[in-house]
């Protein structure tokens, strides 16, 4: 049997045309290293998942003049893992390396992941190095937590923040591979697991993954990554809107139920609904309808839906669900609460009305009189 590579390594970025969502980054370290002005201490930043260990070895590979897509050569690239390596002793045994310009290529490259990880004392054991390298030596760092890397250790770096990829990009990268892989795949799905992600790329190829391994047909559908990674389907938010436009609180409650039943926790129906209703609000006006990262199919349905919801009244339901959010982990009855604010919901409208008309009998009595 052939061993299994998970997609994230398999198709890891071997140059910069193929890093997903971070041009701003790829483009300032190519233009950089055509110039010959690439620094000698480099700064990654960013979520994890987002390609700051891949751009590290793209640019060890270039440097040293290999060809692009060739593999990375062990001799001039050196690996730390700051996590598991964080002592004086870690870091004064690099140094020690650092003395010894390479055997071939141009430079010696040293990547650090999981910088902040290090201890105070190796910071401090590492500044003179980091300050003044030999003229082979480059060192990229790392990190998640940028806020925890010392600021004399950041003084001495070139700095670049990674983004969060947008889910549009890793939709469309899921695509990308889907298709090489001979793997149908329906874009909702594919959008599902992107949004899933959480910005990072790596964790939509692994929720990818799991899903193919799923499939026994090799087709990896909308219903089936709802089932798997236990999401609530779009259509239940659409329900309930609809029942609380009726001004009716019996079909909000029965949809509540059955979702309860299905398993799913009632802070993260009350999340999903606000999340929901947000997204009824952008789609008011077209200058703000692609703030909603929804496949196009959900799309539609959404300014269908925000055609019948005034702005004011989603603002209401909006501040209803997220006083409701706040208030559920220090409740004593969670399941009345969500409920509590659905009644509220249904019956906001009737009572700004009979507010108004109250307001209205007053004023024209006071004229009266």
């Amino acid at each position: 049997m052939d061993t299994f590579v998970v997609s994230a390594r398999k198709y890891r970025p071997l140059g910069f045309d193929e890093v997903v969502g971070q041009e701003h980054i790829t483009t300032t370290l190519k233009n950089a290293i055509d110039n010959n002005k690439l620094a000698q201490a480099l700064l990654f930043c960013g979520p994890r998942g987002v390609g700051k260990t891949t751009c590290a070895r793209i640019v060890a590979r270039l440097i040293n003049g290999f060809e692009e897509k060739a593999e990375v050569n062990s001799l001039n690239i050196f690996e730390l893992d700051a996590a598991s390596n964080n002592s004086v002793e870690d870091i004064r045994s690099l140094i020690d390396q650092v003395r010894y310009p390479p055997q071939f290529g141009k430079y010696k490259v040293y990547i650090i992941d999981e910088v902040h990880m290090l201890s105070n004392a190796a910071f401090n054991a590492f500044l003179k190095t980091l300050e003044e390298p030999p003229s082979y030596a480059i060192f990229i760092l790392a990190t998640t937590e940028k806020h925890k890397v010392i600021p004399t250790i950041l003084s001495r770096c070139q700095i670049f923040d990674f983004n969060r990829i947008q889910v549009s990009d890793i939709s469309r990268q899921l695509k990308k591979i889907a298709d090489r892989e001979g793997i149908a795949a329906e874009e909702e799905a594919l959008h599902l697991i992107a949004q899933k992600a959480d910005g990072a790329l790596r964790d939509g190829l692994s929720i990818f993954d799991l899903m193919v391994t799923f499939s026994a047909n090799h087709k990896v559908t909308f219903s089936d990554v709802l089932n798997n990674l236990h999401i609530l389907d779009y259509d239940y938010y659409f329900k309930m809107v609809d029942g609380l436009l009726s001004e009716n609180t019996s079909g909000p409650l029965l949809l509540l139920d059955e979702i309860l039943k299905k398993g799913f926790d009632g802070q993260n129906f009350i999340t999903g609904l606000g999340e929901h209703l947000r997204n009824l609000l952008v789609s008011q006006d077209a200058r703000t309808v692609n703030l909603m990262e929804v496949p196009e199919s959900v799309k539609q349905k959404y300014l269908v839906q925000a055609q019948a919801a005034p702005p004011s009244l989603l603002l209401s339901w909006l501040s209803i669900a997220s006083t409701c959010d706040i208030n559920y982990k220090a409740s004593r009855n969670q399941r009345l609460l969500v409920e509590l604010a659905l009644m509220k919901m249904a019956y906001v409208n009737s009572a700004v009305k009979a507010s108004s008309n109250s307001s209205a009998e007053a004023g024209l009595k006071k004229k009266l009189n």
